[in-house]
């Protein structure tokens, strides 16, 4: 059974959690701007639990969304900012990674621009995540194969590792399980050093995962539990708890998973128990 390389869990519901607003378009950014200190222990409290390598706060810091909104001149403010945030709140042997997300809604492959657009605007996010200092950059929770690649050839031009994570959506529907094999497999043809399935059920991650084994890359996942809020992104009451969490995550490392964490409705509660593992 391969060692773990434990992940945090999410930090935009997290926030939200906490009664930190999350509003859209910004969703978790706008805490770099009204909320910094709340997202330095978000990053902290993950850290605490035993994760070691934590994502940056720019899931939703690219400048094709913020450009916009009206943040189009503060793009590389916020990644900078989030990356720093994340990094003075760990310990120093941690690592930080930059998140890349798809340029319209993680559950509405149909938005996805053409992939040239894809191609150059992940581009201009991945060099800045560089300059920015991340330890590796992750393109993750992308409905659209198309868009995964794209944002991964982009990511591949730094210098930095990069991981690549699929979703199949709330109701693990947006992709076919062979899509999602057959766009992982290509993934690790063209580099990443990792491959992952996020923001997926459980149940979803569960069955998909040990088709990944043969693919000769480190793979992972990190689930999500409760369910999509229209206001504020997400919503968990509370149903999924930590332990059931990790037994699950725990069948994921028996199928050879070797990365995992905790997507969408998870909490440091539910990383403190797969530390455990």
């Amino acid at each position: 059974m391969p060692p773990v390389l434990l992940l945090d869990g999410p930090v935009g519901t997290e926030l939200a959690r906490r009664g930190v607003p999350t509003p859209l378009p910004l969703w978790s950014a706008s805490a770099m701007l009204d909320a910094p200190a709340a997202l330095a222990s978000v990053h902290a409290d993950y850290a605490a639990a035993g994760a070691r390598i934590h994502t940056a706060n720019t899931f939703r810091t690219d400048p094709y969304t913020l450009e916009r909104v009206g943040y189009g001149d503060r793009w590389q403010e916020l990644i900078r900012a989030a990356v720093r945030i994340a990094r003075d709140a760990v310990p120093e042997d941690h690592l930080v990674a930059g998140s890349i997300a798809p340029l319209e809604d993680c559950y509405r492959p149909d938005l996805t621009p053409d992939l040239l657009t894809c191609r150059r605007e992940h581009g201009r996010l991945a060099r800045e995540l560089a300059r920015a200092g991340v330890d590796l950059i992750l393109c993750e929770t992308f409905p659209h194969a198309g868009e995964a690649l794209a944002a991964l050839d982009a990511a591949l031009e730094t210098d930095k590792p990069v991981w690549l994570s699929l979703t199949l959506g709330p109701e693990g529907t947006l992709l076919e399980p062979d899509t999602v094999v057959a766009t992982l497999e290509e993934a690790a043809r063209r580099g990443a050093e990792a491959i992952l399935v996020n923001c997926s059920p459980v149940g979803t991650i569960t069955d998909l995962l040990p088709r990944l084994a043969s693919l000769e890359v480190e793979f992972g996942a990190y689930g999500n539990v409760g369910e999509p809020d229209p206001v504020q992104g997400w919503r968990n009451d509370g149903p999924a708890l930590p332990i059931p969490y990790a037994e699950a995550a725990k069948r994921w490392q028996d199928a050879g998973a070797s990365i995992l964490g905790g997507c969408c409705g998870t909490t440091p509660e539910h990383i403190a128990e797969l530390a455990k593992l």
